[in-house]
């Protein structure tokens, strides 16, 4: 199993094959999918730097540090993103049993829109199986009694949450250092927003070319420029670190 791994600033960053990752999303793991922003926060963010740390794996999301990671090293990471893994879990039968997910939303609006699609592309998610995040402070330790025992009630195999990065991977730490069993706890973020339609389309092949950054910058400038231009703090971070805990 140790093969499968890299570790990347004291986060295990898996790099099996598709096959293996959908086996251990099953198992009841906490897995996440850190973007290049949030990663570049570790050294100032202990709150969020814990949460990763302690996750069980990620996936490579960040083409940005995938990149910096092979110009540093010389190894090359194989790159998985959170609209892959979401994307491999909805189309690989695990998420079609009714009562099987729950899904942390944003939004009304948005849990409104995920779900009309998630049911069109015969994923069975009622309107009592999604649960609308209150406003989680950033950079402070996430507690949520309500949700606790939301998912206690439901007790589903997956826990999908689907809220920003930075504020997801506390909220995981939480829910698997709380709960009473141990479903599997995925954080994809906003990746099923792209597949709604309520933020920009990622297409497979950008994604696998690694421009999904892109994409998402020509459809909201204002909202993802200064957020991707405040990823190019990773650079030093990957630089100074590599796979030691990024503390200051």
């Amino acid at each position: 199993m140790v093969q499968n791994f890299k570790r990347v600033l004291a986060i295990n960053f898996f790099t099996g094959s598709t096959s293996e990752l959908l086996r251990l999303c099953a198992e009841g793991h906490f897995i996440i999918a850190p973007a290049a922003p949030a990663l570049a926060e570790l050294p100032t963010d202990p709150i969020y730097r814990q949460s990763v740390e302690k996750s069980d794996f990620a996936v490579t999301d960040s083409s940005f540090m995938v990149i910096l990671w092979r110009l540093f090293t010389g190894q090359k990471l194989p790159r998985i993103s959170g609209p892959r893994l979401l994307r491999l879990l909805l189309t690989s039968g695990q998420l079609r049993t009714e009562g099987s997910s729950v899904w942390i939303m944003p939004s009304k609006e948005e849990a409104k829109i995920n779900r009309s699609w998630l049911n069109r592309k015969g994923i069975p998610v009622a309107a009592q199986e999604c649960y609308v995040a209150p406003h989680y402070p950033k950079g402070e330790a996430v507690s949520d009694p309500e949700l606790l025992s939301w998912i206690e009630t439901h007790k589903p195999r997956y826990v999908i949450v689907n809220i920003g990065g930075g504020i997801q991977e506390p909220l995981g730490l939480y829910l698997k250092e709380n709960l009473s069993y141990s479903p599997s706890i995925i954080c994809v973020g906003s990746a099923i927003a792209f597949f709604s339609g309520i933020q920009a389309s990622v297409p497979p092949l950008a994604d696998r070319l690694m421009l999904g950054w892109l994409c998402r910058c020509l459809h909201s400038p204002r909202k993802f420029v200064p957020r991707y231009w405040g990823a190019l703090r990773l650079l030093p971070v990957i630089a100074k670190y590599r796979e030691r805990s990024a503390v200051t």
